[in-house]
């Protein structure tokens, strides 16, 4: 039995679909998503400052099979713990073509995708995946598979990929454009070094083509009766009791084991509703829905980078500091979240290393110096005050 199923009628003459809007659209994304520069150096200004040409010549080549991607350009992303998660940079210009197929290809799969695959999805976001997961909670499945994949994207297989778009796109231009995607290669410290079995994580078209692999796990739970919630790579399996989950975890490991993944036996872990869990980036258990410490500890590196003593006290590093309080406070402080305690106690943090930064050094002395009427003259934004909203 296949793990894609071939579809009756496959999509086919999507080639045609490329036009100058769809291409203007893609680079509007793209542009909305800001970014850096890829291995060509060319940022999203310098490709607007000659959009009109640059596109032209683009559409030329994706609709003529000419077009042929740069490397990406190696990024490590600090993970914490000493860990980095490789992230490849596509070139501008590639980052368009990707949206571009992405555009082309979301319709045709957004239709395939399990409800309870809420990740890089139109209309769905991590709020609505942990909102789906305490709603099961409520209904009595309190014991937990906390699911881990080994190197997700180091291991996700491009023929699989490949095998899953073909078996619903009919369009060989397109496909091929996929298979370029995929074996652009990256550029390491002036090395290039190809992709030809992982699958290269940071693109525009990297979050479909895993939900598209991804899709097969999730309808095979559905299909063994179990409920979960899935965002991206990141998923846990919602069950009634430990035998339960423990039997869910053998099945995960046999259709991942289909896929050429394999769950990681440190990470993946049978726990409660009761005790807690960690997913995406809270802590969720039946007494609280709190920040995890992680995501506490990237916010607080976020905030020393900006106030470090050397820098001035001034209305530009105010601004530059709201927006890392705001992006966090929206994000987690949601209706049901349980921030608020931990949210007052980082905000007298934050106006401690303000205060340091203010007068060079660190003393008790400074709290009457420069009290909370200033910083609301400054307009520091404060976390707890999006609880109150």
């Amino acid at each position: 039995m296949a793990l894609f199923p071939i579809a009756q009628i496959k999509a086919h003459s999507l080639t045609g679909r490329i036009t100058p809007s769809l291409l203007l659209a893609a680079f509007k994304a793209v542009q909305r998503n800001r970014g850096a520069a890829g291995i060509d150096k060319v940022s999203l200004n310098m490709f607007a400052a000659n959009l009109a040409q640059n596109l032209l010549a683009l559409e030329h080549d994706l609709k003529r099979g000419s077009y042929q991607p740069l490397p990406l350009r190696r990024k490590f992303l600090d993970k914490g713990g000493g860990k980095f998660r490789p992230l490849g940079i596509p070139a501008v210009r590639d980052r368009v073509a990707q949206e571009v197929v992405r555009r082309l290809l979301t319709p045709i799969f957004e239709p395939l995708f399990h409800p309870s695959s809420f990740g890089f999805r139109p209309g769905r976001n991590c709020h609505q995946a942990l909102e789906e997961a305490i709603a099961i909670h409520e209904q009595g499945f309190r014991v937990i598979l906390d699911a881990d994949i080994v190197g997700f994207f180091d291991n996700l297989s491009q023929t699989l990929i490949k095998e899953a778009v073909a078996a619903q796109v009919a369009d060989g231009n397109i496909l091929n454009l996929v298979e370029k995607f995929l074996r652009a290669g990256v550029m390491e410290e002036g090395v290039f070094k190809p992709t030809t079995i992982d699958t290269p994580q940071g693109g525009v078209i990297s979050p479909l083509l895993a939900n598209i692999v991804l899709n097969h796990l999730d309808w095979q739970l559905a299909q063994l009766g179990y409920r979960f919630v899935r965002y991206a790579d990141d998923f846990i399996v919602l069950c009634q009791t430990k035998a339960q989950a423990e039997e869910a975890q053998t099945q995960v490991t046999h259709i991942l084991n289909q896929l050429g993944l394999q769950l990681s036996p440190e990470k993946t872990r049978i726990t409660t509703y009761g005790q807690g869990y960690s997913f995406l980036g809270f802590v969720i258990a039946s007494r609280s829905k709190r920040m995890r410490p992680k995501s506490q500890e990237k916010f607080k590196d976020k905030v020393r980078e900006l106030t470090v003593r050397s820098r001035n006290l001034d209305a530009s590093l105010i601004v530059k500091l709201n927006r890392v309080i705001r992006g966090t406070a929206n994000y987690f402080t949601p209706r049901w979240s349980t921030n608020r305690s931990r949210f007052r106690h980082l905000d007298a943090w934050i106006r401690r290393r303000l205060r340091c930064l203010k007068y060079k050094r660190f003393s008790y002395h400074h709290n009457r110096r420069m009290r909370l009427k200033q910083f609301a003259k400054l307009g520091l934004l404060r976390l707890e005050s999006f609880c109150w909203s």
